[in-house]
C-alpha cells in the first residue's frame, strides 16, 4: 500500500436511460441500474460497476448493501485473493473485485494487462443487439444496424421462425447469434434451432431453460449452442461439454474480472468457445471486459451504444469496432 491511511469505500446507484428500450424474453426496460464501487486509497480511487440481475435474484439496493457491508474488511486491506473466498460469485463482489484492479493498476503505474500478465487489449468486433418484437419491428431494427457485421437477436419462444427470417432478409450480409434468453422448449427447441439454420444464424445462445438443457445432449445440433444463464463461474463448467458448445461469460455472473480471466482458461483448455457478454451498462462496466475480448470468438460489449448517453470518457466506438480503455476510466 501506499499509504498508511486505510482505504475507503464508497458505493451507490446509478440510473442510465436507455435509448428506445430493451426488451427480451423476460420483459422490457427503459434504463440501466447500475452500482458502482470506489475504492480509495493514498489520493488513488479505483472504480468498478455491475448490474445487479432479477433473474439471479439481485436488486440494486441488496447489492449496494452488500457492497458496503464490506467497507471494514476494504478497510483492512482486503485484497483481491480474499475478495474471492470472502464473496460469493455476484453482481456485487464483481464491483469491487474491478475496483480493487483498478486501484491496483493505477497505485503501481502500469496498465492493468501487463499487472496481470495478459495481452494488452486489441480493439475488437462487438455485437450489436436487436431487442426482441414482431417479425416487422425486429427487421425494420435490423435495417437500421444491417451495415453492421455481427448482430446479436433476441427471440422468446413462438414465432422465432418467422422473427429470424424477417431478420435475415433485413440483413443478408451480417454474421446472426441469436439469444433465446431461456425461453424455448422442448417441444419447439428442434423447429427453432432449424430455422436459424435455414436463416444462417452462426450461434443459439441459452434456448433452453438452466436446469432443463438436458435435451440439448440428445439431439444433432444444426448450429452451436452457447450456455449462459447455465454457466457462472469454473464451478459450473462441469458436465456442460456435452450440451454446449460455447459458453458466455460475463462478469456479473463470475463475481469479477479474476473469476472471469481463470474461467476463460479452464473453458479453453476444455474445448468450449468463448463468448465476453455484458449487460446493458456504461464502459465503466465494459472495460474491464476488454481483457477477456482477447480470448473470445464472440464479443458481445455494446451496452454502451443501447444508452442515450454513456458516461463521460467512455469507451471509443467506431461502428461496431471498440477500442480498449483509457487509463482514465479504468486499468
Amino acid at each position: 500500500m501506499t499509504s498508511s491511511k486505510a482505504p475507503t469505500l464508497d458505493a451507490r446507484i446509478e440510473r442510465w436511460p436507455i435509448e428506445g428500450g430493451f426488451t427480451i424474453s423476460r420483459g422490457a426496460k427503459t434504463e440501466a441500474v447500475v452500482v458502482v464501487a470506489e475504492i480509495g486509497h493514498g489520493g488513488i480511487t479505483g472504480r468498478g460497476e455491475c448490474v445487479p440481475y432479477p433473474r439471479y435474484g439481485e436488486t440494486p439496493e441488496a447489492t449496494l448493501q452488500a457492497i458496503l457491508a464490506m467497507t471494514d474488511a476494504i478497510g483492512r486491506g482486503l485484497n483481491r485473493e480474499a475478495l474471492q473466498v470472502g464473496m460469493p460469485p455476484s453482481a456485487a463482489r464483481n464491483a469491487l473485485d474491478c475496483a480493487l484492479l483498478d486501484l491496483e493498476a493505477k497505485q503501481i503505474g502500469i496498465r492493468i494487462w501487463d499487472r496481470l500478465g495478459r495481452l494488452a487489449p486489441r480493439p475488437c468486433v462487438t455485437a450489436y443487439t436487436i431487442s426482441l418484437g414482431s417479425p416487422e419491428t425486429m427487421a425494420a431494427a435490423t435495417a437500421k444496424a444491417a451495415h453492421r457485421p455481427l448482430l446479436k437477436i433476441k427471440l422468446g419462444g413462438d414465432g422465432d421462425g418467422m422473427r429470424i427470417a424477417a431478420v435475415r432478409q433485413a440483413a443478408p450480409d451480417s454474421e446472426l447469434i441469436v439469444d433465446a434468453n431461456e425461453a424455448w422448449t422442448e417441444a419447439n427447441l428442434e423447429q427453432n434451432l432449424a430455422a436459424c439454420a435455414e436463416a444462417g444464424v452462426t450461434l443459439v445462445e441459452q434456448p433452453l431453460p438452466a436446469g432443463q438443457d438436458r435435451r440439448l445432449a440428445h439431439i444433432q445440433r444444426p448450429i452451436a449452442v452457447c450456455a449462459d444463464e447455465s454457466v457462472h463461474d469454473r464451478t459450473s463448467l462441469a458436465g456442460l461439454r456435452e450440451r454446449y458448445d460455447a459458453i458466455n461469460i460475463k462478469l456479473d455472473k463470475t463475481g469479477g474480472l479474476t473469476e472471469a480471466l481463470a474461467m476463460a482458461d479452464a473453458a479453453a483448455a476444455q474445448g468450449f468457445d468463448i463468448m465476453v457478454g455484458c449487460m446493458v451498462a456504461t464502459s465503466l462496466a465494459m472495460a474491464p471486459a476488454m481483457l477477456l475480448a482477447q480470448q473470445a470468438r464472440f464479443v458481445d460489449l455494446d451496452g454502451p451504444l443501447l444508452l442515450k448517453r454513456d458516461r463521460d470518457g467512455g469507451l471509443r466506438y467506431d461502428g461496431s469496432l471498440v477500442y480498449p480503455p483509457d487509463a482514465a476510466l479504468w486499468g
